[in-house]
């Protein structure tokens, strides 16, 4: 009588591939190669490792791809550009204010139908080769080969489009122990590794506190009154006038002196608010915008000191993201909002509120300050009809970005003409606040400002000085010096006498001469940008840095 055996299972048995997550590596194999990932090589080699190990029963075999389906899904976001938990729960009261129509709107410009489509096409392949082909030895070798390839860089240096200049090629730079020489605030000899970068960084807003505007104690006798405008448009950049063909705009013409190379700073409303009126100092880091500051720092209070009255308009409540008490807290601008009684509406903002019609707003600071005893004011007016989810008034589409631009910049264009007429004296500056990145990139789409890139940060700087003696240049004067927010309160601080309105010749080169420059260096709550031989880094959550991808 023969007794049947049970027989145990082989070790290689017990190997049985990825399965579908092959698919899963091979989809992020190609967003890497096309420079859609901030691939992270080591973690997703552990993952793999984690997913082949032998497992003694089909049961636990199963039960561990369970398991690894939102470990996957974790490590896939991770692996992309797109904002961390950090920056979304940061970010969660706002987007509960969005309206419904915005929010599907977001949702719709979020999918991207060619990269589904190619998606599925990848897909249909990997069925039919897996047939014939062990996909699983391929996708291994695959990662191994890109670990070994990255361990003397970031996994950004697999794109075709990578540029960075090897540290194993700058033979004559200092090595990465000279990191303290390496980090000063002018010096970006040191090769562009994490170290060097995060030093140079650190010493940057270290240099950036011993940097202050100095303003008059008093005015002299003979100084002449005037007011000053500070325009802070949200949603305006260089790029998003070249995508929208409005840099020849008369507006642009109608102005004395252009930064071209301004920056900045940040890619949202309420961090450019506080850097604006804070702009008497150098540039701190995003977290020390939320700190007590000196008292020298705020340009609207500097100005006060000399007898400007300060103001405050919008086109719009302030509610949105605590806006108009970030400016109260953090900005010290304590003037009361100007009534918007009677002012109509122009559009409907992303979260349903309305926007006002900003050449009625103008015309209504016109209006008063020409009834007003004051002889001296500095207003700070914050506007919004550009910004992402600006729709019509009825309407539930997001209107598109040109012809609101257009309309902005025929009423800013009519409103300094009116000034010219008004025999006022006024030193009007045009700051933007941020771009409405109208153009994405490989690293977020258009709309989104969770990273501050450069696109989004330089933006376009116009002053006008109306009311002059002097005849006006035909052209404004064009600074192409890198320049950011100390260089606005220089400007103010160089002019405060009012001497520039009673002067029978003006030369906006010598006014412009020697203006603070700043390096380029934005901030968002979870991200770093910032210009370093030349080329943009990033650093997301405090992580390493890596090259911005172009």
């Amino acid at each position: 009588m023969s007794q049947q055996k049970s027989q145990k299972p082989s070790a290689l048995s017990l190997w049985r591939g990825l399965g579908g997550w092959n698919f899963y590596f091979l989809i992020k194999f190609a967003l890497l190669w096309f420079g859609y990932l901030n691939f992270h090589a080591l973690t997703n080699l552990v993952f793999l490792a984690g997913l082949l190990l032998p497992m003694p029963s089909e049961r636990l075999h199963r039960l561990r791809h369970w398991i690894s389906i939102p470990i996957g899904i974790g490590l896939f976001w991770h692996d992309t550009w797109l904002p961390g938990p950090e920056s979304i729960m940061s970010q969660g009261g706002q987007l509960a204010g969005f309206s419904a129509a915005y929010l599907l709107d977001l949702a719709n410009r979020f999918i991207n139908w060619q990269m589904i489509g190619t998606a599925f096409v990848m897909l249909v392949i990997y069925l039919f080769v897996a047939q014939w082909v062990r996909i699983t030895v391929l996708v291994s070798l695959m990662l191994l080969w890109i670990n070994v390839v990255n361990i003397a860089g970031p996994s950004i240096s697999l794109l075709p489009t990578k540029e960075i200049t090897p540290q194993a090629t700058l033979n004559n730079a200092p090595q990465s122990n000279n990191v303290a020489e390496a980090a000063n605030a002018s010096d970006q000899s040191a090769p562009p590794t994490s170290a060097n970068l995060t030093a140079w960084l650190n010493k940057f807003y270290e240099s950036e506190k011993q940097r202050v505007t100095h303003f008059p104690d008093s005015l002299p006798a003979e100084s002449a009154p005037f007011d000053i405008l500070v325009i802070n448009i949200c949603s305006l950049s260089w790029s998003d006038l070249d995508v929208a063909q409005l840099r020849d705009h008369p507006l642009w013409k109608h102005f004395d002196i252009v930064l071209n190379n301004y920056n900045s700073a940040t890619g949202y409303s309420g961090p450019a608010g506080i850097r604006l009126l804070r702009a008497s100092c150098g540039q701190t880091s995003h977290s020390d915008l939320y700190k007590p500051v000196d008292q020298r720092c705020y340009l609207f209070d500097n100005l006060a000191k000399l007898g400007f009255k300060e103001e405050l308009m919008m086109d719009h409540t302030g509610v949105f993201g605590n806006y108009l008490k970030e400016l109260r807290d953090d900005g010290n601008l304590q003037a009361p909002l100007m009534s918007q009684t009677g002012i109509k509406p122009a559009w409907t903002s992303f979260d349903s509120t309305p926007v006002l019609n900003d050449g009625e707003v103008m015309q209504r600071w016109l209006d008063d300050r020409q009834k007003s005893a004051d002889t001296r004011s500095a207003t700070f007016y914050n506007l919004i009809p550009l910004h992402d989810g600006t729709r019509e008034l009825g309407s539930t589409k997001t209107a598109p970005w040109q012809p609101r631009a257009k309309q902005l910049f025929d009423q800013l264009d009519t409103f300094l003409t009116n000034l010219d007429k008004s025999g006022r004296r006024v030193m009007v500056l045009v700051v933007p606040e941020h771009g409405a990145a109208l153009q994405g990139d490989k690293m977020q789409m258009s709309g989104l400002r969770d990273i501050p890139s450069p696109s989004i940060t330089h933006v376009p700087v116009g002053i006008k000085f109306v009311g002059m003696k002097a005849p006006h240049q035909g052209q404004p004067l064009n600074v192409e010096a890198p320049t950011s927010l100390l260089a606005i309160s220089e400007l103010v601080s160089r002019v405060v006498d009012g001497q520039v309105f009673n002067a029978a010749n003006v030369n906006m080169s010598v006014l412009t001469q020697n203006l603070p420059q700043s390096q380029v260096v934005s901030e968002n709550d979870n991200a770093v940008v910032m210009m370093y031989q030349g080329k943009p880094w990033i650093r997301l959550n405090g992580g390493d840095w890596v090259a911005y991808p172009q």
